[in-house]
């Protein structure tokens, strides 16, 4: 019976290692693909958006912010939890960003895809550098996954997710 025993434990670890390594292949493959938009036109809207946006927490222009950020944001950071007050957002970049940190897009990662009737998902890869730091100190790579809305000829954000 004990040989049983090691042979159902060795059989599971196996399995266990095998599909393990499988996963992580399936990811590498995944985020090495090269994305093309289903719809171009809002891909480079979307990218412009990212662009602008940051661009402005990069400078601290919280006005700027303030007219991207939707009234109803809902931004959900996996260390910090979900913030759903846009003051109290724009408040804490102001506090805790504004001059201390900025974020770098990793150039060619953001995919976008249409949500019928609402706006686009826009998901891709960022890094943010503490500006307290030497030049050159190596940040981090986290996920991020933005959702916009379109609204009257105009673009907000209603929800951020932030990954690391």
């Amino acid at each position: 019976m004990r040989s049983t025993h090691k042979i159902m434990f060795f059989a599971l670890m196996s399995l266990l290692f095998i599909s393990g390594c499988t996963t992580k292949e399936v990811e590498k493959t995944v985020s090495l693909n090269k994305f093309t938009p289903d719809d171009p036109e809002l891909y480079n809207t979307i990218v412009q958006m990212d662009s602008m946006f940051f661009d402005a927490y990069n400078n601290c222009d919280l006005d700027k912010q303030a007219e991207i950020y939707s009234d109803s944001i809902e931004f959900f950071h996996d260390q910090g939890g979900l913030m759903t007050s846009k003051q109290e957002l724009l408040d804490g970049t102001e506090k805790n960003i504004c001059g201390k940190v900025s974020r770098e897009l990793v150039q060619g990662s953001i995919e976008v895809y249409p949500i019928k009737g609402y706006g686009a998902i826009e998901i891709g890869f960022h890094k943010f550098h503490n500006n307290q730091e030497e030049a050159g100190t190596p940040s981090k790579i986290g996920r991020f996954v933005i959702v916009w809305k379109a609204k009257n000829d105009t673009w907000e954000i209603t929800k951020v997710m932030s990954l690391h």
